[in-house]
């Protein structure tokens, strides 16, 4: 008896085997690693497109929206190049934060994100940017389309939760939030982290 089509016999990994979507980077697809009630920090095995846990949080904040990435995307040199202190970046996928009101408890789901802006962040001398956005369909912030339209403090929390996250008693801190910025610059940065992956990787 053969498979019914369309039939995926094997699960599709994350990063590579996920689109960013067909309205990119408007409405973009985010595999969400974190939920706002983790205290472990998990994170892809870039092998196996499985979570891995990467540590325990040390502090006691939690994340203060979903976590993830957006699939088919790299931070190398075209997103260092948006950032005016460091040409090069992580080497990860581009990290997003999609904001909802109701809560999602459980991760390693796909969700449909508008994106809003994002913060542009420096790990240990590497672009590590985050997209800030909202769920697509969410009644509450369905008026939203620029950062400016959240809550400040939404993004406050975002800012000093990234500032910290990372931090160990005793050592100055390698992560640092230089500044936030809007939808424009978001997009920018989405397409700069798409053709990074497409010259690392190719796309069918």
């Amino acid at each position: 008896m053969g498979f019914p089509k369309p039939f995926f016999r094997w699960r599709p990994h994350p990063w590579h085997g996920l689109d960013p979507g067909d309205d990119c980077p408007n409405i973009v697809n985010a595999y969400i690693e974190l939920t706002s009630f983790d205290f472990v920090k998990y994170e892809i095995d870039k092998s196996t497109g499985y979570l891995r846990v990467d540590r325990p949080q040390r502090s006691s904040s939690l994340p203060p929206s979903m976590y993830g990435f957006i699939p088919q995307t790299i931070c190398h040199g075209r997103v260092g190049a948006l950032s005016a202190n460091t040409p090069r970046g992580d080497g990860d996928p581009l990290d997003i934060c999609v904001i909802s009101e109701r809560p999602i408890t459980r991760a390693e789901v796909i969700v449909s994100a508008r994106v809003l802006g994002g913060l542009q962040g420096i790990d240990n001398g590497e672009a590590d940017d985050k997209i800030i956005a909202v769920l697509a369909n969410d009644s509450v912030y369905a008026n939203c389309h620029d950062i400016s339209d959240l809550p400040s403090v939404m993004i406050e929390r975002l800012r000093h939760y990234f500032s910290t996250y990372k931090m160990i008693p005793g050592k100055p801190p390698t992560m640092t939030v230089e500044r936030t910025y809007d939808r424009e610059h978001a997009y920018k940065v989405i397409a700069a982290a798409m053709e990074d992956y497409d010259h690392e990787f190719g796309r069918d």
